[in-house]
């Protein structure tokens, strides 16, 4: 009997290193998919908060690209359009105003045209005329319609134009995009939120009778709770990092992609994105574990079977 016996305990000590490796080996494979998972999940989160500043500002962009041409009359002299212009320029409307003058105008029309009209016509028929654009919380028609009210009453003035259904239309268009990237971003949100909330209890459900031992041995509830809080946030701080390198490479190739991107980018509002997004990691992290922890040491030591 007794070589069995000392077979035995040389097998079992033999085989304990193995396990204990196969251990290490589980959880830190079950780690990373932890850290990758939610990485995912929040970059996910963070390339629509992208989508959603680009989105006010390709709004701000293209309100503020709405221009009225305000036609001056033939014998409009310089003085009477400078007054014109600094009005302009002062009011709370006005983004800006560029004066153009005739022969200006006539000049771009003839490189339009590929010909000079002006010789063809023996004059140039043309009249001068100031591109107003607008300041983007006032591209609406109530607006314009009280500054194409003011304008009017300037005697140099002889009309003011602009696309009354193209205001429309961008207005429009561009409430109805926000309120479906905001909708979707909400259901995003919670989603992200529910699978950050999942993974948390499946990973404490493993370790539920420690928790409840620990309980049973004298320990306090915030003795309890404070290393798995942490040990739940640590994962989830890794992955928000990961997430917001790979939303720098998104932006990186975009604006490499679409030049353009640089006018309505936001660097610091895309920076404050990526604080929000290790912050939304961490707190959603810390506010799962603990009400995990909560609920197993609530619960009696049968209710863990």
């Amino acid at each position: 009997m007794r070589p069995k016996k000392t077979t035995f305990v040389a097998f079992k000590i033999k085989m304990a290193p193995e396990s204990n490796k196969m251990a290490r080996k589980t959880l830190r494979t079950s780690y990373i998919s932890t850290v990758v998972s939610i990485a995912l999940v929040l970059f996910m989160i963070g390339t629509l908060g992208v989508l959603i500043l680009h989105a006010r500002k390709i709004s701000n962009y293209v309100k503020e690209n709405i221009q009225l041409s305000v036609m001056l009359l033939p014998d409009a002299g310089l003085e009477e359009v400078g007054k014109l212009v600094k009005s302009l320029e002062q009011s709370k409307f006005v983004k800006s105003s560029i004066y153009i003058t005739k022969d200006e105008a006539a000049a771009k029309l003839k490189e339009d045209l590929g010909e000079d009209f002006v010789d063809f016509l023996g004059y140039n028929p043309l009249l001068g005329s100031i591109d107003v654009k607008l300041k983007a919380e006032y591209a609406d028609m109530e607006s314009v319609n009280t500054l194409k009210a003011t304008i009017i009453t300037f005697p140099v003035v002889k009309e003011v134009y602009y696309q009354q259904s193209l205001i429309d239309m961008i207005n429009k268009n561009m409430r109805t995009l926000t309120l479906i990237i905001l909708g979707f971003s909400a259901l995003l949100f919670f989603v992200a939120a529910a699978l950050i909330n999942n993974t948390i209890r499946l990973s404490l459900y493993s370790r539920r009778l420690l928790i409840k031992s620990m309980k049973l041995v004298g320990a306090t509830r915030g003795f309890i709770r404070k290393p798995f809080v942490l040990g739940g946030i640590m994962p989830r701080f890794y992955g928000a990092v990961i997430a917001n390198m790979l939303l720098a490479v998104l932006l990186y190739f975009s604006k490499k992609e679409i030049p353009d991107l640089v006018e309505i980018q936001d660097f610091n509002m895309v920076l404050i994105l990526m604080v929000g997004v290790i912050l939304a990691g961490i707190v959603i992290a810390g506010l799962s574990t603990f009400f995990a922890v909560n609920k197993y040491l609530r619960r009696s030591t049968q209710d863990l079977y």
